[in-house]
């Protein structure tokens, strides 16, 4: 029979495992804060008909977010056909009485839907070359027949789940997506997230056990428990348990040692989300989970039901394997899994990485520990590195020597550890500002990647933040871009126009590089350009990447492409991956013009060898008041390599600001350059 709670002291520090981090009541304390409830059963037919989606499509909820004023945030997954959309998830935002005020697509895919359902590539095939990418053992693999609308233009895919165990004895589950009509690999990413940790590190540390007869359980009363597999790799496990109550002997030589390890940092964690965010668990319903501890070869691996998450190393480290913000950081990664799902691959996977260092570096300041202080260094209890440094640097990433400080379009191309760099980076400025720093004794000195100085608003309204923006405005494949909008409108909402904490935010995301996008603080915007009848600024792009905003990159003097005039060009595409990209500006029309054309030059070329199918795609468009026009779609099968003029009667908008866009979007295989130069919005 079980007994009420006690709560106990140990005589021992953290051990050598994680424990799944576990549901409890919502508490809305963080300002602004909301709370999750499960979709109203009638929400998808009646946000299906106000979305105006095909009838092919139907909404599958997943969650909704309720704000204090009665604002709500449903966030749906799609199908197609009866086929999952795998990156078609979007989110609603709706006013109190239930009408839709803002929509959220995943890669802003309204439509998700494929040119076919009848796949070109033979299950077989997709399987094998899924298989091919999986590092593990012991393989199994299976295909899921799907529309892959995660980025580029939607088309039908397999999904293939290859499962398996990898050297270091760590699961695998690996998602790749194959071109169900050509045959080529989209992407691929492992559901099974990789950390490293140790701990032992954090003194004497309070728990809560049950007590069931005679016998105390390692589990609290949210449902935080951990499980024994004996050094298996696989199973339920045995849970821990003990006759008097005192666990461990604060060193790895005792397995109870790494199961208070698990407990201590699932609870502090839950506590966290708990108490400050508003959150009951990595499932936000007050569900609990279980860790799996694994021993074997003088290290520690803890598998995450349910998440499916696990950490540990398998080069014979006699280190235990867990700190307290390493555990906070892998328990983390099961709330970006159930709040945006950001895939871990491309800039996805770097903002599902940094939110893990985000939440783990929360936690510990969080806990106010005073053997593990809260600082924004990640892991730097275990000595991975054997020299004393941590795994990662958040006020200056670059210190590792692998991570980025400053966002570029190659970040997408880095693994999820280095591309998290940026935001990690934003996440330091944001909150302490730039410039040397002393916080709980340790010493930082946070540079600008555009030289910029400016102070930080508190690490707390950033939590806020950024959490916010997690759960009401990410989606599967959100880009760096997205992070910036989402984080502006998130502090405006949560602190209202041009607040301190906004500017600190927005400040932040300048000054690792993200170019500004749609959202902004608030306050006076600058006066469009001008020059006689031409209204856009650097028309030519002479002056490099200015005036014009979006991508980082397109704008460039690289000889790889011709320019029409001068050195410098719009040069959009040419990446043979999957990719988006676009470049802006805004002005304004007079209303007295007697007329209005914008022009400009734009030379196509390609790799694809098809003569019937635009696999690669280009538009001019126009944004005014919220609605977009395109005004014209380029495609691989428009090339020509060599300039050609296009022109397009704007007199319909006098008097009013347009924004001036061109959109680019690239599929997986083969290259296409769309190269845009000597641009004009002229007026007379």
């Amino acid at each position: 029979m079980t007994v009420p709670v006690r709560r106990l002291t140990t005589g021992l520090a953290l051990g050598a495992a994680l424990a799944t981090l576990v549901g409890g009541l919502p508490a809305a304390t963080a300002v602004g804060s909301a709370t999750t409830a499960a979709p109203s059963a009638s929400s998808p037919g009646a946000d299906h008909a106000a979305l105006g989606l095909a009838r092919a499509e139907k909404l599958v909820p997943r969650s909704t977010v309720t704000d204090p004023d009665g604002t709500t945030w449903v966030r749906y997954d799609r199908t197609w056909k009866g086929l999952r959309v795998v990156g078609g998830d979007l989110i609603v935002e709706k006013a109190k009485g239930g009408k839709v005020e803002g929509v959220h697509y995943n890669a802003d895919h309204k439509a998700v839907g494929a040119r076919t359902t009848t796949p070109s590539v033979a299950r077989s095939t997709a399987i094998s070359r899924g298989a091919a990418r999986s590092k593990a053992t012991d393989k199994r693999s299976d295909a899921e027949l799907v529309v892959w609308a995660g980025e580029g233009t939607p088309t039908l895919a397999y999904d293939v789940v290859t499962t398996g165990v990898k050297a270091d004895q760590t699961p695998s589950r690996l998602h790749t997506i194959v071109d169900a009509e050509r045959g080529a690999v989209v992407t691929s990413f492992d559901e099974i997230v990789e950390g490293t940790g140790n701990s032992m590190y954090s003194g004497k540390v309070t728990l809560n056990t049950v007590q069931s007869g005679s016998t105390w359980q390692l589990k609290d009363s949210r449902g935080n428990y951990t499980t024994d597999l004996g050094g298996g790799t696989s199973g339920n496990g045995t849970l821990f348990t003990d006759a008097d109550n005192i666990w461990g002997n604060g060193s790895s030589t005792s397995r109870q040692t790494a199961g208070v390890d698990a407990q201590y940092g699932a609870e502090r964690t839950y506590a966290y989300y708990n108490n400050v965010l508003g959150r009951a668990g990595i499932w936000n319903n007050g569900t609990g989970a279980r860790s799996r501890v694994h021993y074997g070869n003088a290290y520690v691996n803890a598998f995450w039901d349910g998440t499916q998450m696990t950490y540990g190393d398998g080069s014979g480290n006699t280190h235990p394997l867990t700190s307290l913000d390493v555990a906070a950081h892998e328990m983390s990664h099961g709330v970006t899994e159930n709040t945006a799902g950001l895939q871990y691959s491309g800039d996805a996977g770097g903002l599902n990485e940094a939110t893990s260092d985000i939440f783990g570096t929360a936690v510990e300041f969080y806990s106010s520990n005073s053997a593990d202080v809260g600082d924004y260094l990640i892991g730097e209890k275990i000595d991975i590195n054997g020299n004393g440094t941590p795994l990662r640097y958040m006020d200056k990433p670059s210190k590792d020597g692998r991570s980025q400080d400053c966002w570029t379009t190659g970040t997408k191309n880095l693994d999820p550890h280095y591309s998290s760099g940026p935001l990690n980076h934003w996440f330091y400025l944001a909150s302490e500002g730039s410039g040397a720093k002393t916080v709980n004794g340790v010493s930082y000195n946070s540079p600008t990647c555009n030289g910029t100085s400016f102070p930080g608003t508190g690490r707390s309204a950033v939590e806020k933040i950024w959490y916010r923006t997690l759960s009401t405005k990410l989606t599967s494949t959100s880009t760096y871009a997205a992070a910036r909008n989402g984080a502006i409108t998130s502090a405006v909402e949560l602190y209202g126009s041009g607040s301190a904490q906004c500017t600190a935010v927005e400040k932040a995301f300048s000054a690792i590089s993200v170019p500004a996008g749609s959202a902004t603080c608030g306050g006076s915007t600058p006066p469009p350009p001008t020059g006689g009848s031409q209204l856009l600024g650097n028309p030519g792009f002479e002056s490099g990447a200015t005036v014009w905003t979006g991508s980082a990159g397109p704008i460039t003097n690289n000889t790889g492409r011709p320019a029409r005039s001068g050195s410098w060009k719009m040069w959009l595409g040419g990446n043979g991956s999957t990719t988006t990209e676009s470049e802006q500006q805004t002005v304004t029309i007079p209303s007295g013009a007697s007329s209005a054309t914008l022009s400009f030059y734009v030379r196509i070329d390609t790799s694809e060898s098809t003569t019937s199918t635009a696999y690669d795609k280009m538009q001019p468009q126009l944004v005014v008041g919220g609605a977009t026009t395109a005004l014209a779609t380029y495609s691989n099968l428009d090339a020509t390599g060599s300039y050609v003029k296009k022109s397009f009667d704007l007199s319909a908008y006098k008097g009013q600001s347009v924004t001036v866009k061109f959109v680019m979007n690239e599929d997986s295989v083969y290259q296409t350059s769309f190269v845009v130069d000597d641009t004009a919005l002229t007026v007379s």
